[in-house]
């Protein structure tokens, strides 16, 4: 029974992370399509839009790397919270990089469904969040 005592001692400050890691995460996603030109949750849901669904994607599990490493590393909620919005800036920066560096008609291919250009984004969107979880450790 101790040992099982044990195990679940830190229940509690799970429930915490996960939630607030969840509550980060819908607040991501209502805050990334609003700053991207187009709205990809729209194009993925209404147009069934193959190549804004694997660019959202890539950006949400961009953003779950990033606030996973957040999770592992934060010394208090405080903390995770603070690196939770580093991470969702890095995201709307990775956005930007592509559609002004690498992309400058992702937007427009997008809304087209270029699966190219989808790909191109979940690609940066994931090797930020990748970055990001790693530059975390402290």
């Amino acid at each position: 029974m101790e040992v099982l005592t044990d195990s679940l001692a830190g229940l509690g400050a799970f429930l915490l992370y996960f939630s607030l890691s969840l509550a980060f995460l819908m607040l991501f996603k209502v805050i990334y399509v609003r700053f991207t030109p187009h709205d990809e949750w729209k194009l993925v849901k209404d147009g069934q839009n193959i190549a804004a669904a694997i660019g959202l994607s890539g950006s949400i599990l961009g953003y779950c790397l990033a606030i996973a490493g957040a999770a592992s590393n934060s010394v208090n909620l405080i903390d995770f919270a603070i690196w939770g919005i580093v991470a969702l800036l890095a995201q709307l920066v990775a956005f930007y990089i592509v559609r002004f560096g690498f992309m400058p008609k992702i937007v427009e291919r997008i809304e087209a469904g270029e699966i190219p250009a989808g790909i191109m984004m979940a690609a940066t969107s994931v090797s930020v969040g990748l970055l990001n979880a790693a530059c975390m450790t402290y």
